[in-house]
């Protein structure tokens, strides 16, 4: 069982690669979970590790891959568990 939270991305992060670059870092800093669209233009990251790296990936959401505009990112940390792999959708 890992830490575990979940981000809401909020702004211009649909379509400027930011799920495909949200796996590629989760991947690098040993995540696991997932980046998806949601409705209303946002995107959805579910992510379980070390708590160090879940910083490291709350910090690089912040600011995203250069065509993005990020405007809000809120954090909900959840209990523990334990995923694999790293997906987008």
């Amino acid at each position: 069982m890992m830490p575990t939270a979940r981000f809401t991305v909020s702004g211009r992060v649909q379509g400027v690669c930011y799920r495909a670059s949200t796996r590629a870092l989760a991947l690098e800093l040993g995540l696991a979970g997932h980046a998806r669209n949601l409705p209303d233009g946002g995107v959805d990251v579910l992510a379980s590790g070390a708590a160090d790296a879940l910083d490291a990936l709350e910090r690089w959401l912040r600011q995203g891959p250069p065509a993005a505009r990020v405007d809000a990112v809120s954090r909900e940390d959840l209990p523990e568990q334990n995923l694999h792999g790293f997906r987008t959708g």
